[in-house]
């Protein structure tokens, strides 16, 4: 009597299990149709495009004339100086006044460098053109910390005051506008405010 029990009992457990794992393999083979899709990103796409925003980040656009050898339009790296932009132009003419022009200057993306001959009128040129030259103005809202320090009556903390100003508040609109910042004054305004240039 145990053993027919016994072997009764087994049967049904193995009745069980098999009911089991039909049930759990079942599971998972059935798909879920109430779930939803994720578009999957193309990765050639999304590579694309990270390398034209970086390319977009990545120059500057200048007009290089006057006495130039190779005068047009150059894209250059945002880290480059007046000089590379010449070099890229083929160097100066026999003509050039390389006086009046500063080669240590960073460019600027839609910067015009007007290159004056000997005897030409560099004020002129500059209000004009925007030679970059000696007597060219401070951009005081793209001008770095260093350059801001060139000013008269500005060292090191009102260089960072007015940089932090910018940041906070927005490009300088006015000359007047920098009276606003922490250190400044109207004696010390009037020691620089000709050599800034705003916007």
């Amino acid at each position: 009597m145990i053993m027919e029990f016994l072997k009764k009992s087994f049967f049904f457990i193995l009745i069980g299990v098999a009911i089991i794992v039909f049930l759990l393999f079942n599971r998972h083979d059935t798909p879920d149709t109430d779930a939803k899709l994720t578009p999957v990103p193309d990765p050639i796409k999304e590579e694309a495009k990270a390398k034209d925003d970086e390319t977009a980040n990545s120059i500057v656009i200048v007009d290089v004339k006057g006495a130039i050898k190779k005068p047009g339009i150059y894209d250059v790296s945002p880290d480059a100086r007046v000089h590379d932009v010449i070099e890229l132009a083929g160097g100066f003419t026999k003509q050039a006044d390389q006086t009046m022009v500063n080669l240590a200057q960073k460019v600027q993306d839609e910067m015009v460098i007007t290159i004056p001959q000997t005897g030409d009128d560099a004020d002129g040129l500059s209000e004009t053109t925007g030679t970059v030259g000696q007597e060219s103005k401070l951009k005081i809202n793209q001008a770095t910390q260093t350059e801001i320090e060139t000013l008269p009556g500005i060292g090191p903390s009102k260089a960072q005051a007015i940089i932090d100003y910018r940041e906070e508040n927005g490009p300088f609109q006015t000359i007047d506008d920098l009276l606003q910042v922490s250190g400044i004054g109207e004696k010390t305004l009037e020691n620089f405010q000709d050599a800034i240039q705003i916007p």
